[in-house]
């Protein structure tokens, strides 16, 4: 056993290699899909896993930083075969999703695109604020749960949301630091104003105005990406305020339509949501930077459950990491949510507002995929284009 855990059985590295492939070619959804495909595998299917254990590895990703999914991904992998097995199996789990990303980054981000391939863009990125506000509202459940009823702590949980969603609308690069400033607060207000402050997290805070400071080029989108990869807290969606302020107003990398469509690819293409990474690489310096920029957002990942995996159950014990993401939690939810106000402001054509309004219907009352909606938002971006109307 190791730290409480079963034991699983080692499985041939070639089933690996099969399984999780198949994984990341077919694991159109984001974490949802991703966790449901895992658990039908590992849990029901093969019972490489038991469900115990497997729900202590939602648990215990949700705690870190990075996409919960995919250190799920790599850490099923390492139940199975080690630290060999999860190098493996994660890397099978990203690359069909990162080569397809980069190959639609290529067409969508050519110089002259055909005009459908503009209109598909521009629809799709019309619907982008609209997924931005389903995942920030699928967030408030657990997060609501995990802070508690009583009055202090949901006036707490409101400020936290609202301090994300003006960091994001207002103050870009500092979104990080905020949302670690209010994971930090609430360990504090949890040790009933104790001044005594954790080191292993107060020591990261003055790492994080450096790098956006002093970099620029390759050093930038670094910085950019490693933000991505190890200082994101909230699932997925969360890249998106964290990179669209220093894509494209601070390093001008790409323009707000064309995040726009970046975060559309990273939605629509199978693998990782975290995908959207190697987009905005790939604007910032072509295929290098785009490989680039998606080995430093999920190297993070890979060193978190080789390292952590063992003391997964430390991990999940931890009251102060439990305290720090109860009080970053609805940071990030305020977060993703506020950066619908930018990705809207980036709209450059009337039609899209109407795409928008559909979208919001499609995904918040009607309750339907974000896949299904950005490909009729593109599809209708499409006819537009091919209507004439100028694009």
């Amino acid at each position: 056993m190791i730290d409480g855990q079963q034991t699983s059985p080692q499985v041939p590295l070639t089933t690996i290699v099969r399984e999780w492939t198949r994984l990341g070619c077919t694991g159109f959804g984001g974490p949802p899909t991703h966790i449901a495909m895992l658990r039908r595998m590992c849990v029901e299917k093969e019972q490489w896993i038991s469900e115990h254990d497997f729900e202590d590895g939602i648990a215990t990703t949700n705690l870190l930083p990075g996409p919960a999914s995919t250190q799920l991904a790599i850490y099923c992998a390492w139940r199975l075969r080690g630290n060999l097995g999860a190098i493996v199996g994660g890397l099978c789990f990203i690359i069909p999703g990162l080569i397809l990303i980069m190959g639609l980054s290529m067409v969508f981000l050519a110089e002259h695109p055909p005009e459908w391939i503009l209109g598909a863009a521009g629809g799709a990125g019309a619907a982008v604020p609209a997924v931005a506000l389903n995942a920030s509202w699928g967030l408030v459940p657990a997060s609501r749960k995990r802070m508690g009823d009583r009055t202090f702590e949901r006036l707490r949980w409101i400020a936290y949301a609202v301090v994300g969603a003006a960091a994001a609308a207002l103050v870009g690069p500092f979104l990080v630091l905020l949302i670690f400033a209010c994971g930090v607060l609430e360990i504090l207000i949890r040790r009933h104003g104790s001044s005594r402050q954790p080191r292993s997290l107060m020591s990261v805070s003055p790492m994080l105005f450096i790098p956006a400071v002093v970099v620029g080029g390759l050093g930038a989108l670094s910085w950019v990406a490693f933000k991505v990869g190890a200082l994101s807290y909230g699932g997925g969606f969360v890249i998106i305020p964290l990179m669209q302020h220093d894509a494209v107003n601070t390093y001008h990398w790409m323009t707000g339509a064309q995040f726009l469509n970046a975060v559309a690819l990273g939605q629509v293409t199978p693998g990782p949501v975290v995908q959207t990474v190697a987009v905005v690489g790939y604007a910032a310096g072509g295929i290098a930077g785009g490989l680039l920029a998606a080995a430093i957002a999920f190297g993070p990942s890979f060193m978190f459950i080789l390292a952590g995996a063992p003391h997964f159950d430390h991990i999940r014990a931890n009251a102060s990491v439990r305290s720090f993401l109860t009080g970053a939690g609805p940071t990030v939810i305020g977060a993703i949510a506020g950066s619908a106000i930018p990705l809207g402001l980036s709209f450059g054509h009337l039609w899209q507002i109407p795409i928008l309004a559909g979208g919001g219907i499609w995904l918040l009352a009607a309750r339907r995929g974000v896949v299904s909606c950005l490909l009729v938002a593109g599809a209708t971006g499409v006819i537009v284009a091919l209507c004439g109307v100028p694009i």
